[in-house]
Order: C-alpha cells, then structure tokens, then sequence
C-alpha cells in the first residue's frame, strides 16, 4: 500500500462511518439503547481511524489538487470549506457527546447529540462527495490550477 492509496481507506472509513451513524439513529429512534450504543461506539471508532489515517496522509502527500474547471471548481471549494469547517466542530462536539452519554447524563447527552449527529453525518458524507470529486470525476492532470 502506498500513501497515495489512504485517499481510498479514508473514503472507505468515511462510507463505513455513514452507515455505522444511520444504523445508531435508527436504533435510538427505535429505543433500542444498547443495539444504539453499540453502534455510535463504532461509529466513533470508525472515525478516530478515518482521523489517523487522514493525518497521516496529509502529512505525507500534503493538500490534494482538484481537476475541475468553471463553476464545478467553486462548488468544489465551497463544499470542502464548508466540509473542513464543520470537521473542526465535529472533533470537539463527538468527545463530549460519547462523555455524557457514557457517564449516564443522558438528558445532557441528548440535547447535544441532537446538534453532533447531523453535523457528523454532513462531515462524512461530504467527505466522500469531496473524495468522488477530487480522486474520480476531476481529478488533478497538471492543467488545471493546484488546489
């Protein structure tokens, strides 16, 4: 496996993460506590891997460069704006969501994780809409401008 290659494992991660959070949704809203548990647990883990193996790829292969030209470029680099801000967020807001609910504070748990999980969700899926668009539909030829 090369560096090059984590761009996939964190795509992957990021897919895996977006069902692993569905699947703890729907068990919540089900009352399923512990089938819900199991599955933010995993989910985190998930996560906290796609945050290893991301870091390690940027600290090796530096910032990706996007191939697209015209008006999908600024979609593009409004998305991934808007996708690395809500990351910041999200890195914070997950901790203190798993610390409440772990700790049994459940009404405290609860009123956060209704801001962290949609946050979370739009984080992963728009880090695999950013991976489709950067690695598979306009991927960087030396033509377009580095991004």
């Amino acid at each position: 496996m090369q560096i090059a290659d984590l761009t996939h494992v964190n795509a992957a991660l990021n897919t895996v993460t977006i069902v692993l959070l569905s699947m703890g949704y729907r068990c919540i809203r089900r009352g399923e506590r512990e089938r819900h548990r199991t599955f933010m647990l995993a989910a985190a883990a998930v996560s906290a891997a796609f945050l290893a193996s991301y870091l390690v790829y940027h600290f090796n292969a530096g910032l990706a460069k996007f191939g697209g030209e015209g008006m999908v470029r600024q979609v593009y680099f409004t998305l991934l704006i808007i996708h690395v801000l809500a990351a910041v967020v999200i890195t914070g807001l997950v901790p203190v969501t798993l610390v409440r609910a772990l700790a049994g504070r459940f009404d405290r748990h609860r009123r956060i994780a209704r801001i962290t999980w949609p946050i979370w969700m739009f984080v992963a899926v728009s880090g695999v809409i950013v991976y489709l668009m950067a690695v598979h539909f306009y991927p960087y030829a030396g033509t377009a401008y580095a991004g």
